[in-house]
């Protein structure tokens, strides 16, 4: 099971959910900074872990609702991240309809405070077999509405 920041003794998040992530001594460029390829590669890695700790994906990850595709990724870089170690991504649902959903997130310190980069992600899903756009199951729905933005619209 993932372990979020809202299991221990760090402060929650008004809305969404912070994941911890670990930056690696080789996810830094040649001026000592996390390379702008590496955030991406961080807030994948925390959708995965968010939707795996709540059941879904399976296995290999790629069942039913997990089966999906990015749409969009935008990301705005505010400030350098130099340390490596733990740090986190904060999550949460800006909007879901039949089959697309937007995420925003902030790559930001373990303790949420300081905030390096941020912006939004956008999936559909996808029929497994004939790849083409399919619902979200009413279970993802409820589950995205446990980390709706202040903003949010899950339809």
């Amino acid at each position: 099971m993932a372990r979020t920041v809202q299991d221990t003794a760090l402060p929650k998040s008004e809305f969404g959910v912070l994941m911890p992530v670990n930056v690696f001594f080789d996810d830094f460029d040649p001026f000592g900074m996390l390379h702008n390829s590496r955030y991406q590669i961080l807030v994948e890695r925390a959708f995965v872990a968010f939707w795996r700790d709540v059941g879904i994906g399976g296995s290999t990850g790629l069942e039913k609702d997990a089966f999906n595709v990015v749409k969009a990724f935008t990301v705005i870089y505010d400030a350098p991240v130099t340390a490596y170690g733990e740090h986190a991504v904060h999550l949460w649902m800006e909007r879901m309809g039949n089959t697309s959903a937007t995420v925003g997130f902030r790559v930001c310190s373990i303790d949420g405070v300081t905030t390096y980069a941020h912006g939004s992600r956008t999936v559909v899903r996808l029929d497994s077999i004939t790849l083409q756009p399919t619902p979200w199951s009413d279970r993802v729905r409820e589950i995205a509405r446990t980390i709706e933005g202040p903003q949010g619209r899950i339809e």
